[in-house]
This record gives structure tokens, C-alpha cells and sequence, in this order.
């Protein structure tokens, strides 16, 4: 039976997609979600709002296409504050330094070399706040995770689709500096 909702059975114990989700994040990266929960709620809902109402006082709504595609808009922005709302709540802000800034922790901005002497340099950050074109990777991505105690020339070894990649660890910081 084919069908817009039907997909293929996956082993909940095996689905990345049922993986918990770490509640850490930055504070750049909560004060970022709360202001775009304000905005959505102060802002973007009341326009909308208007917007429905001034569309459903012009008559028939079943051909009013103003007043369907405002009324799905407005309940996608409702859904997005009640995730938001829920999210915030949800959230550890991790605001301090660890006590080690010689190894690797969440937030540390990391330069790796790879056996080619390529560098990537990646910062570790809450699931909320991954950004690829940053270099921002989850602390739960695999990277993230064989990163995680690291120190300065010590060797990452990351299982991925393609084989093992290998990196050396080359510099670890907290700041924003020059690498980003």
C-alpha cells in the first residue's frame, strides 16, 4: 500500500532519529531562540492574526485562498512558539569555562590536521545551534563525540560511511578568535 504516511519500519533501538538529544547550548545560542520565540510571538502572530481576520470578514472562506494560506501560516507559527516555548525550557546553559581548557569540552573552538595535512577547525555546540557553514558541529555528532576529552596532539580516530578518518588535534580555544 503506497501512501504519503507510509514509511519503512525502522528498529526504534537502532533509529538515529529516536537518539536523546543533549539540553546543552551556549548563551549566544539561547539568547538567538529566545529572540526569535519573541519575535514570532509578539510580532509575526499578531500580523497574522490580523491578516485571518481581515480575510474571513470578506465572506465565503472555502474560496477565500487569502484566508487559507494566512490561517496554515498562522498555525505554523503557533506550532513554532509552542516547540520554542517547550525547547527554552528544556535548555542548560552551559555559561563558564571548564576547568581544563587544555582539553577538548562543549563550546571549544578545536583545529584538527588530517593524515593529508588538511585542517578543519570546528567548534562544539548545542543540537539547536549547529551551523555547517560556521563549522558548528553538535556535541552529539560522532566527531563531537570521539573529540570529547581530547587534548593537544592527541589522535581522533572517527568511524564514518566511507572507513576511519583520522585527526591530530592541533589547537583547542574557548574564545572566538581568529580561526572563526
Amino acid at each position: 500500500m503506497q501512501g504519503r504516511n507510509m514509511t519503512r519500519w525502522r528498529d526504534p533501538k537502532k533509529d538515529p532519529r529516536q537518539e536523546k538529544k543533549s539540553n546543552l547550548i551556549t548563551p549566544q545560542g539561547f539568547d538567538r531562540l529566545q529572540g526569535i520565540h519573541d519575535h514570532l510571538s509578539r510580532v509575526k502572530r499578531p500580523q497574522l492574526s490580523t491578516k485571518v481576520g481581515e480575510a474571513a470578514a470578506l465572506g465565503d472562506r472555502s474560496e477565500n485562498a487569502d484566508y487559507t494560506y494566512n490561517k496554515k501560516e498562522l498555525n505554523r507559527v503557533i506550532a513554532r512558539i509552542r516547540y520554542l516555548r517547550k525547547r527554552l525550557d528544556e535548555l542548560q546553559v552551559v555559561d563558564r569555562l571548564p576547568a581544563d581548557t587544555g582539553k577538548v569540552y562543549f563550546g571549544a573552538y578545536v583545529t584538527l590536521e588530517d593524515d593529508n595535512g588538511e585542517e578543519l577547525c570546528v567548534r562544539l555546540v548545542g543540537h539547536d545551534e549547529t551551523d555547517t557553514g560556521k563549522h558548528w558541529i553538535s556535541v552529539d555528532a560522532p566527531l563531537a563525540r570521539a573529540l570529547l576529552g581530547k587534548a593537544l596532539d592527541d589522535d581522533v580516530v572517527v568511524a564514518a560511511p566511507g572507513g576511519e578518518t583520522h585527526y591530530i588535534v592541533t589547537d583547542i580555544h574557548y574564545t572566538d578568535g581568529d580561526s572563526q
